[in-house]
């Protein structure tokens, strides 16, 4: 996928139908359950934007963890309004099919926060054009698996997104393939990333406190 799919004078985040930032967090920091999981589907498409079909495990299982949390949903949805209910309703119940997708794609959204957060501090003063950044996106990603996936993974499963991160793009084609013809990478691409990084990491931080948490275990 190139720039040229997104459309002229936007971005990949304007093609996303609800953003992290949409996502309702109630006072008792309870997520909204169908914005979150809307706004993690549209994530799985920068899997597409990476360009090699290493990524394809990744993404398979971030929607296939979608899917549990929206099953769960709709087979109980007066009692899964947000993720935090959805969870505690599914552990009384005796299953936690949900619960541990919830855990997975926690886990994988926070490897994408944590990668792109670190091309944002590595690069924070080099443009998105530039041909030799500080770090190249490659190596900000293998980061963010160390800290995130790789310590929950296997031996058999390591080896597949070992491989999806040397496939990693160079950062600059990585952001021409975020942003549309007409569109400023630095100006309007680089300053919706970070809006969507932050609101992303604010509800990670939520999700991994609650998880943690004794009534989130099973």
């Amino acid at each position: 996928m190139s720039g040229s799919k997104i459309p002229a004078g936007k971005t990949w985040f304007d093609t996303h139908k609800v953003h992290f930032e949409d996502v309702p967090i109630g006072a008792d920091d309870g997520i909204s359950t169908t914005e979150f999981l809307d706004a993690s589907e549209a994530t799985t498409t920068l899997f597409d934007l990476l360009g090699s079909v290493a990524f394809t495990p990744v993404k398979n299982d971030m929607l296939g963890n979608v899917n549990k949390l929206r099953e769960r949903q709709k087979a109980a949805p007066q009692s899964s309004t947000t993720l935090q209910q959805l969870v505690k309703s599914e552990l009384a119940s005796k299953s936690h099919k949900a619960t541990e997708g919830l855990v997975w794609l926690t886990r994988a959204l926070d490897f994408t926060a944590q990668a792109l957060r670190a091309d944002l501090t590595t690069n924070a003063s080099v443009k998105a054009t530039e041909q030799k950044p500080t770090k190249e996106l490659a190596e900000s990603f293998r980061a963010g698996y160390k800290n995130t996936l790789a310590p929950h993974h296997g031996l058999l499963v390591k080896p597949l997104f070992s491989a999806a991160m040397s496939a990693t793009p160079y950062r600059r084609d990585f952001f021409a393939r975020l942003t549309g013809e007409g569109t400023d990478a630095d100006a309007t691409t680089r300053a919706a990333l970070e809006k969507w990084v932050g609101a992303l990491e604010q509800r990670i931080a939520i999700l991994k406190a609650f998880l943690a948490t004794k009534e989130a275990k099973w």
